[in-house]
Parts: structure tokens; sequence; C-alpha cells
């Protein structure tokens, strides 16, 4: 079976899908659903005989989807009479047994047939694992199965994609607040270091009693406390790891592993600015509320994220 290309735009590891394929008095149904996991992590059902095809559709669905948890459940019936075979052995040997346990009972009760069919061997459907033997039937249900899967693939796909374009817009909506928030405390920054002037002014009049003192040693250590608390190139890396998710958002393929390692950078930042941020007058009080604020779109996006493939 062909991999399809993947199509632009993340997708969402949640979707569902079901595709049903009849031919010649047989069908087949596939059912597809998917949740969000580390990896991928496949499980997958089918009527007994069908081992033979569990490596092609284990392919087909790796060819297609990279994460989540994928439960893959097929279910083979025929549609008619013609594909039902009755194993008359097995049959008479039930109905022996049937008449055995009337004369030893006394029970008058007629066998009833419908019931009768539905015990173990005596219907023998095609696909059976007895019938699955031929290569004739492998072929024939195989290029069933891969016709099958392959509808049911692209639904899927198609609705993980959806799912992903919703995501793609609520993060997109986070992270242009993280980018405003951001160039917020760089101007808040501005005003920060005349309060630290005033801060160790203040301090100092109250330690020396009224002594006078030098404002170009007051500057000087104002400059150094500034520079100590110096949060620019923590603002500088949010910015650029706002562009980089920005851009892995227009992308395709695994992106999800890519986003779970900038959100941990742009954590790192978050965390940074809040204890190197000045508890100074207003300014600082607004800085560590933005960044609190950052800090909290930033576990918005990793919940996101949580279900991007």
């Amino acid at each position: 079976m062909k991999a399809a290309m993947k199509t632009e735009g993340i997708h969402s590891m949640t979707g569902f899908a079901q595709a049903r394929v009849e031919r010649n008095g047989a069908a087949l149904r596939i059912n597809l659903r998917s949740v969000n996991h580390r990896f991928l992590d496949l499980h997958l059902r089918m009527p007994d005989g069908f081992e033979v095809f569990e490596s092609r559709i284990r392919q087909a669905v790796r060819d297609r989807i990279r994460r989540g948890h994928v439960d893959v459940n097929v279910y083979y019936e025929t549609t008619g009479t013609a594909g039902i075979e009755v194993n008359r052995e097995v049959a008479a040997a039930y109905m022996k047994a049937v008449e055995q346990l009337r004369g030893e009972f006394g029970v008058k009760t007629e066998p009833d047939l419908i019931a009768l069919f539905r015990l173990p061997g005596v219907v023998a459907a095609p696909g059976a694992a007895s019938e699955l033997q031929s290569e004739e039937v492998q072929e024939k249900l195989g290029a069933l199965i891969e016709e099958c899967l392959e509808q049911a693939l692209t639904r899927m796909e198609t609705m993980r994609r959806t799912e992903g374009q919703s995501l793609s817009t609520e993060m997109q909506g986070i992270l242009g607040r993280i980018s405003s928030r951001t160039k917020e405390i760089e101007a808040l920054l501005v005003a920060v270091r005349p309060a630290f002037a005033r801060r160790l002014a203040d301090r100092l009049k109250d330690l020396l009693s009224g002594v006078q003192i030098d404002p170009a040693r007051i500057a000087q250590e104002a400059a150094v406390l500034a520079e100590r608390s110096d949060v620019s190139e923590e603002l500088a890396r949010l910015h650029s790891h706002v562009e980089q998710f920005q851009k892995l958002l227009g992308g395709a393929g695994e992106t999800g592993k890519k986003f779970d390692f900038l959100l941990q950078e742009m954590q790192r930042e978050a965390n940074t600015l809040l204890s190197k941020t000045p508890g100074v007058e207003s300014e600082g009080l607004a800085i560590t509320t933005l960044a609190l604020e950052i800090k909290s779109d930033i576990e918005k996006l990793r919940e996101q994220a949580l279900n991007i493939e």
C-alpha cells in the first residue's frame, strides 16, 4: 500500500474514521480511532484467520500516522447466502449430542436451527482461517483490506487535519498574547533604571541619617543593580521562540516533539524573567504581573501541544 503525502499544517492526534467495502457477497468494515500518545501505539483487532494481513495493516497505518494511540478494528461479514458454507459434519455432531440429551432428560422441545448456526464451526464464511490457506483467497481479501483501509486512513487524516487547524488558530492567539506582553515588559524596563536610583537613594538616606551622598555614586550603584536584573536576553529569546513556534504551526509532519522542546525553553525564560524582576515601585509589579501571565499562556500552549502529532 502506497503512503500518501502529508498535507500542510499541523495534525491533531484525535480522530475517528470508518470505511466499508462490499464485493462478491462479502463486506469488510474498518474502524479507526486515535487519541494523543507520546509515540505511535497501535492496537489491532481482527477476525480469526486475518493474522496473515497484520503486518500489511500495521505498515499502512505507520506510513500515514506518526504519533498517537490508534485502535484499528476490522470486521468481516458475508452479505448473502452464496458465501456461506455449512460444515455438515460439525452440525451433525451437535444434533447427535442434542438428541442424546433430549432422550436422557426427556426434553420434547425441537432443536432451534437458527441457534445451531451460531455454534462454533457450523458456518464457515469466506475468510475463515481454513479458507485463508488459499493464496487466491488471500490475494482477493488482501486487496479488499487495502482498499478499505486506504479509505479509512484518508478520512482519519482529514479529521485530524481539521482538528489541527482549530488547534493552530487557538495557539496563534496565545502566541500573540505572549508576544504582546513581552513587548510591554520591554517598554516598562526603560522606567526601571530611574526607579533603582530612587530606591537606592531612599535606603542610603535612612542608613546615613542625612549625610550627603554623591549623586554619581548613587547612579553607579543603581547601574550595577540594573545590570544584575537585566532581562533583555530572556526577552529576546522569548521573541525568537514565539517566531519559531509560529513557523512550526504552518509546517507539516511530526511537529509535536519540537513543540515540547520549544515550550521547555519558553518556560525556562519566563522563570528566569520572574527571578530577575526587580520589586521596585509600580514598574516592577507590572513586570511581575506580565511575566506570570506569560507563564500561564505557556501552560495553555502546552495543553494544546499535547494533542499535536
